[in-house]
Formats: C-alpha cells, structure tokens, sequence
C-alpha cells in the first residue's frame, strides 16, 4: 500500500533579581514590620507556590522568585499597617485528549489497480453558453476510496467556475454519462503509468493522453506538500490543468517570484517561487 502525502520528484536571568534593602525604621514599628516579613518568608516556604497568576508572563527582565522565596513586590512599603502576603494555589488546566480537534486518517491507495473503472451515472448542466462544447466522463478505478459521485461533482464544479476555462468564452463542459469527447479517471499510480506511457508518470504525477485525463489517485488523496494541506485546492488545479492540455494549452513558467502560478506551470513538481494557484483566469 502507498500512503498519500509523500514527496514528488521531478520526473522529466534568569537573573534572580536584587531585593529592596528595607529603610530603617525606629523601635516597635520596625519589629512589626520585620515579623510581618519573616511571616510572610514562612507562609510561602510552607506552601511553596509561587504569586503569580496562572499564565501571566513576568515583566520584562524580572525574575520569578525561587519556591519559598518572597516575589519582590511581596511586601509594602507604603505607610500604613504591615500586610501578610498570602500564597494562593494555582490551577492549572489539565488538557483532555478529547478537547483536541479530530484529525482524519489519509485514506490508503493501492499502489495499482485492476484497470477498470467505474463511470459516473447521469449527466451535468452545460457550464458555460460560449464557444465549442466539450463533453467528459467521470471514471474512477473499482477499488479506490472515492465516490465517483463525488468525484464528478469536484469535477463539474471545478469546470463551471467562472474562474475555469469557461472565462475566456471559447470553451463550455458537460458531463455525459457515455461517449464523452474525453475521459477523466481517477486511477491508482501503476495504472496511471500504463495510460499515461510513453509519458513517464512514475507513479506519482497526473497526465493527459489523448483522449484520458488520468488524475493519479495517491495526489487526489494527498495534494502535494506544498500546497500546505490544501487538498481541494490541488484538485481543482489538477483538473483545470489537465483538461487545459486537453484544450491545446502548454506548459508555462513562473513569470516572477511571488506572482500568481498560471494553471498551467507544472504546480505539481514545484511553484519555482509562485504562489499556488488553482485557476486558469484567478
């Protein structure tokens, strides 16, 4: 078995902080003041957690105090009665595995399959009024864990965007459910291989081969790493870029660092510093 999300080769001080030295004071005063701070030095040495509110960052360049240690700011010395410093525990949350967002499994793909396929019953709505009509089928191999209803409708969506092909007003799409002027099938690598040869797939990339547009199912599954998670994104891509070769299109470059990818660079091998994008007319 093959796990999607693999590569794609290029085929063809703490400083602990000074104390405040106390002002001297006269007799009494100065012996309360005193036992109230050795009062305060014991309470937190008996408890041991540290006056600080959970999650609150220390200021800048302060030093938390030890455990057992009075903060600096522990004791007043404005006039008025002697505080005791009292220790408060601190709560701190213990995360529950369950509060974590579920994350779902790649599906497995078999590294080939038996060559047939299953086609997509029914048919589209024409996506778009102009231009010459190009009709499609929407196949995926038995086997695979894909719906081809839903298949077909990543499809049908993808081609009837106004950010599609059908933009520039020379092209429109249906999908029939027989004889379609072109195939698209979603296949597993090695028969990928096969009905791409003499093109060199690898089992790793998409092609168009006369009149098949073979999707490689282990990119459907797992787009490609740069596209940084974005599966749907990478399939609209494929899509638009595969049927694009149907319709006469060739392989461009990226124009310049951080400009838009045109649809037909080959966004599965690299971006060439581009930035990812789906769409023949974005």
């Amino acid at each position: 078995m093959i796990r999607m999300g693999s590569g794609v080769r290029r085929a063809g001080h703490r400083d602990r902080g000074r104390r405040r030295v106390l002002p001297a004071r006269s007799g009494g005063a100065r012996g309360r003041r005193l036992g109230s701070l050795i009062l305060g030095v014991a309470t937190l040495g008996a408890v041991g957690w540290a006056v600080v509110p959970d999650g609150a960052p220390a200021p800048q360049g302060a030093a938390l105090p030890l455990a057992g240690e009075p903060a600096d700011d522990a004791v007043d010395d404005s006039a008025g009665p002697s505080k005791t410093v009292v220790a408060v525990p601190i709560e701190r949350p213990v995360p529950n595995p369950s509060d974590a967002p579920a994350v779902t499994p790649p599906p497995q793909i078999a590294a080939t399959g038996p060559g047939t396929f299953a086609v997509t019953p029914g048919q589209s709505g024409r996506a778009g009024t102009e231009g010459s009509l190009l009709t499609y089928t929407v196949e995926v191999e038995t086997g695979l864990p894909f719906d081809p209803i839903e298949v077909a409708a990543v499809v049908d969506a993808t081609l009837a965007d106004p950010r599609s092909w059908i933009a520039d007003g020379r092209h429109s799409f249906q999908r029939v459910p027989h004889g379609g002027d072109i195939r698209i099938l979603v296949a597993t690598p090695g028969t990928t291989d096969e009905l791409c040869a003499p093109l060199r797939t690898r089992g790793e990339v998409s092609c168009r081969n006369g009149q098949n547009v073979v999707l490689n199912a282990l990119r459907w599954a797992s787009a490609v790493p740069h596209y940084g998670g974005d599966v749907a994104g990478y399939r609209q891509y494929v899509v638009n870029h595969e049927v694009g070769h149907a319709l006469g299109e060739s392989h461009v470059d990226c124009p310049a660092p951080g400009a838009v990818a045109p649809v037909m660079l080959q966004q599965t091998y690299g971006l060439e510093g581009c930035v990812a994008n789906s769409w023949p007319y974005p």
